[in-house]
């Protein structure tokens, strides 16, 4: 066990994410890169460490304080979401604790289980989609706009930040996820509005495995309600196509209380695969 030490550990993680990603799986290594980066400043709020045996990754665990708790567990090696959960116990106390998984992955709740947490049955959750990449429908943006890869970095941000806000998404921070692997820019597209500014986006990671996650995707709320996110959404999944992808993942919220994003990909052809479960102690 190691505590996390910059970049070289990322890339070790989302190696472990990659190699143990099945279309049930909560991480892909996007969402790392995308989770690490997308702010700047929060290290001193994140305790993360790393599992280790003979230079290969087998697990990891990243603390968002005050209590919640990501893992990731290498199934062949599952008795190690003990010691995941042994370190998440030492570090945050009892009653603060929050641990999100997939249902698609058992032995991760089955450790918590037999740990005694317990699964909250209400509020927000997520739902894995998944769809192959083969026979996308063309986009259509609405008439004035066009669709292309990421130009203007500036007007990107700035829709981000109108899509999400408040946002702690800067000029600064976007730049440092533009360097992270497995970035590209071809993949990083945007919707443009007949004046010029940026309306909408979306951004696509395409791993070694060929998987293209959609993270994060937003329409500036001026531009809403006219088909943007759709018509982005599968211009970025073409590029990604384009580039040698094979399938897609995306991970909207899956409860009435937020549909919108869930039918958005219902529409374009996702399918349900899995659901995040939370679990407390």
């Amino acid at each position: 066990m190691t505590c996390y030490g910059g970049p070289r550990d990322l890339r070790a993680m989302q190696e472990l994410t990659g190699r143990i990603w099945s279309p049930r799986a909560r991480w892909h290594a996007g969402d790392l890169a995308w989770g690490r980066f997308q702010h700047t400043g929060r290290e001193s709020e994140w305790p993360t460490m790393v599992w280790r045996a003979e230079r290969r990754t087998l697990a990891w665990g990243w603390i968002e304080l005050p209590g919640y708790l990501n893992l990731a567990v290498d199934p062949d090696h599952a008795e190690l979401a003990h010691d995941v959960l042994r370190w998440f116990e030492e570090t945050v106390p009892a009653g603060e604790r929050q641990v999100s998984v997939s249902s698609g992955e058992p032995h991760l709740v089955s450790a918590l289980e037999e740990r005694g947490y317990a699964r909250q049955k209400d509020g927000p959750f997520m739902v894995q989609m998944v769809r192959d990449l083969d026979g996308l429908p063309e986009p259509e943006p609405p008439a004035g706009y066009r669709l292309e890869a990421v130009r203007d970095v500036a007007g990107r941000v700035a829709a981000h930040q109108a899509a999400f806000h408040p946002s702690r998404v800067t000029e600064e921070s976007y730049a440092a996820v533009r360097a992270a692997w497995p970035y590209r820019a071809e993949l990083d597209w945007c919707a443009i509005a007949p004046d010029g500014h940026t309306a909408a986006y979306c951004l696509i990671w395409l791993d070694d495995r060929q998987v293209a996650l959609i993270e994060p995707v937003g329409t500036v709320p001026e531009h809403r309600r006219k088909g943007l996110a759709k018509a982005v959404c599968l211009a970025a999944l073409h590029a990604a196509r384009a580039a040698g992808g094979k399938q897609a993942v995306v991970a909207p919220r899956g409860d009435a209380a937020y549909p919108v994003p869930a039918r958005l990909y219902s529409g374009i052809g996702f399918r349900d695969t899995a659901r995040s479960l939370l679990f407390t102690g």
